[in-house]
Parts: structure tokens; sequence; C-alpha cells
């Protein structure tokens, strides 16, 4: 049924940049099990940093109101099953959850059935869509750690179910909420945002699109700061740097730079019409952490699927661009391959 409808919501994808004004207001109902006691918080993957950084924060007792009424109650550690960076830390994690006094479950259905909300934080994006599927379904809101899956067909699959199933669901980098990004977007710190150059780390894992691995930490700063409406993608790329250029209509320009030999970090500048400012460096999970309990709480995502989607199909489109030689992508074709 998924794939059935695929190309019934890319048509109700218009507008500028890729244009999607999909999901709405529906998406932004009362859940189901919303109620004045603790939240319960299912964790899905213990194959990533994220999962026992996000419950040690979620289950302090001595947290800030910020992160106050929801608890960590069970996790499923699957989670990658074929990439060893990956599910050789799901040991160790089990053991952390189980000193914490988290259930261990042994299937998704199970955690569905004993929690609230789901965070889906499986470090491998190939295996999200197969996860959330039973979440949405069930009516759980989700958050999806990066990347939202391990490819631009499954991306939108997933937002089909999110709208199919009526179940809101939040997507992003911890990188959205460095607060200089955060200003120049919803502060107007620099005037209107004339252009944008960003850094991070761009390793590469042979199971995923180049830039969906680790290269979305610095694409989703750049459009944190740039917003949507991104045109099309030119991608220069060597073994240890890629340089991308998206183009904002007609004279606004923003760049990634990936970087996988020397030093790495993470950061950018941002040009404005009345300013030029760094943007600091990254801040760490708890930002983001809050935005997504905040989610949980209202059902109403910060990002839109629009920009999420955007984002995903820009990634796509400088590995298109790779192929081609450097030539540029319009984002519009690449996410016509997925209807």
């Amino acid at each position: 049924m998924i794939n059935s409808n695929r190309r019934k919501f890319i048509k109700s994808v218009s507008t500028a940049g890729i244009g999607m004004g999909l999901l709405g207001s529906s998406l932004h109902k009362t859940s189901r099990n919303s109620s004045a006691k603790t939240t319960s918080i299912g964790i899905i993957g213990l194959d990533t940093s994220h999962s026992p950084a996000f419950a040690k924060i979620i289950n302090d007792p001595d947290g800030e109101p910020d992160v106050s009424g929801f608890k960590v109650v069970a996790a499923y550690p699957y989670g990658s099953r074929v990439i060893e960076s990956s599910y050789s830390r799901i040991p160790q994690y089990v053991e952390e959850f189980e000193t914490m006094g988290i259930e261990i479950v042994g299937s998704v259905d199970e955690l569905i059935s004993k929690v609230d909300v789901v965070l889906l934080e499986t470090n491998d994006g190939h295996p999200h869509l197969e996860q959330a599927l039973p979440v949405l379904k069930a009516g759980k809101r989700l958050f999806i750690d990066k990347p939202i899956t391990g490819s631009l067909e499954d991306t939108v699959a997933v937002m089909e179910a999110s709208k199919q199933y009526e179940t809101p669901i939040f997507s992003s980098s911890s990188l959205r909420y460095m607060a200089a990004a955060q200003s120049v977007r919803n502060e107007g710190l620099i005037g209107e945002v004339m252009g944008a150059d960003v850094y991070s780390p761009a390793t590469l894992e042979e199971t995923h699109p180049d830039l969906f691995w680790y290269g979305i930490h610095g694409v989703e700063l750049l459009f944190t700061v740039m917003g949507t409406g991104c045109e099309s993608v030119s991608r220069t790329n060597t073994e240890g740097t890629d340089i991308v250029v998206g183009s904002w209509g007609s004279d606004k320009l923003g760049t990634f730079r990936g970087i996988r030999n020397g030093r790495t970090g993470y950061g950018g500048t941002a040009y404005g019409a009345e300013d030029i400012i760094s943007l600091g460096s990254y801040e760490g999970y708890r930002p983001l952490l809050v935005h997504i309990l905040e989610f949980f709480r209202t059902g109403i995502s910060p990002v839109s699927l629009k920009e999420t989607l955007e984002i995903y199909a820009f990634m796509e489109a400088a590995d298109e661009s790779k192929r081609r030689g450097g030539a540029s992508v319009a984002l519009r074709e690449v996410i016509s391959k997925v209807t």
C-alpha cells in the first residue's frame, strides 16, 4: 500500500524548491496517548551513542523542567545487523540500559505495547522504514534520528505512512539546534540570509548514499540557515573532501564542505543583508532532545516534512552530480525518480 501511494504523495508536492505543503494540520492532532501522567518512551536501536545519551538525560531524577514528564522504560536493541561499527556497540549499550533499569525487549511490537512514544535511534538508516511502520500504525508519535532512512525512496515512504496513519514524525540532526543558527533563522540576527558556508565530517559508509551517513550533520545546518527553496546542486569530490554547492534561486548560494582528511569539526559562516557571523560549534545532544520532547508533548514537528524531504533530495542530488562529473542536478529531477 505504501508503494502504491507514493505517486499520489509526490503529486501533492508543488511550489518552489520541492514544494511540499503536504502533511499540514492533519499531523498536529492530539495523540491518542496524551495524559497528565509521565509519558513513557521506548527506544529502537542501541547501536548508537545517541541512545544512552538521550536516556540518561531523560531519566535523570534531577533533570531540568524542560525534560520533565518523560521516562525511558523500554528498548529494543537492534539496530544494525550489518554495519560492524554499529552492531559491535549493542552489547555495551544493552548493559548500560539494564544498569539504568530500562527493560530490554525482544521486538518492535513488544516495545510499542509498553510505551506512549518512540525514539527510533537505529544507526543504520535502512531498517528505519520497516521499524517505523508499526509505530506509526499504532499511532505513537515518532522521532527518527539521522538519517531518516537509507534512501530517498524510503524517506518518501515514511512520510506517506505518517500521512496515512495520521501520526506525526520529526527527524533532525542535533546540528540544527546550534544557538547561532537558530538565531539567524528565527530572530533575524543578520537580516535576510543571502548565503552560508558550512562544514562537518563526511565519513562514508558503503551501504548508504554518501552524505546520508555523516554529511547529513552539515547539510542540516546549511538548511537551518538557508531554509527551503534549494533548486539545484553541484558537487566536487576528492578522496578527502566534498564541496557541494546549492542554488537557492538566482542569487543565493549555500555550500557544504564535507571533511574526511585532516582535522574535522562542525561550523560555518552565515552571510546576511545586515551582518556576517560565525555559526559557532557543536553544542551537544541536549538542545535537540528538548525539541524532541516538546514534539512528543504537542504532536507538532519543529521541522516541516517539506524541509526534511528537501534535505535528503539535496544529498541525493549531490550523489547524482558526482556520478555526472560535477554537473548541476535539479532537486525536482531526483524527486521524480521515486514517484
